[in-house]
């Protein structure tokens, strides 16, 4: 697995565990790296950083965009994918878009139902084709 998806997934997974403990992403990682002795790539943080500064906007663009399926009834893993796939392709330019769009579906066909990959693929779509007004 490459660097950066290999990030990706340690993000996703720390994402995870703050919205089920209802801690903040990058105290987790901190707490994570303490008891593990973790070396975390640069890029978790980076990642972690990103969807906690544009979570406000993200999610009000996954909900406008994902038709018929609000936040709370997502599968956790794949908001969390969609988070992240949204933050790469939105407010990453070093990621191309298509990239980000593959590699938040290629997380949640590992990690998640077999219905999330079409689902993550069509709301991330949506936002990559309309990207151009979206941004401020």
């Amino acid at each position: 697995m490459a660097r950066r998806s290999k990030a990706r997934r340690r993000a996703l997974e720390v994402l995870f565990e703050a919205e089920q403990r209802g801690a903040e992403p990058l105290e987790v990682l901190r707490v994570r790296r303490e008891k593990a002795d973790l070396v975390v790539d640069d890029y978790v943080v980076t990642v972690l950083d990103g969807v906690v500064s544009h979570r406000e906007r993200i999610d009000e663009l996954l909900t406008t965009y994902s038709r018929g399926w609000s936040l709370e009834r997502m599968p956790r893993v794949d908001l969390m994918a969609l988070r992240i796939g949204a933050w790469e392709l939105l407010y990453n330019d070093d990621i191309p878009d298509g990239v980000a769009v593959a590699e938040a579906v290629a997380m949640v066909r590992e990690l998640s139902t077999d219905e999330s990959p079409p689902f993550v693929n069509g709301v991330l779509g949506r936002l990559q084709k309309l990207k151009p007004t979206l941004l401020d």
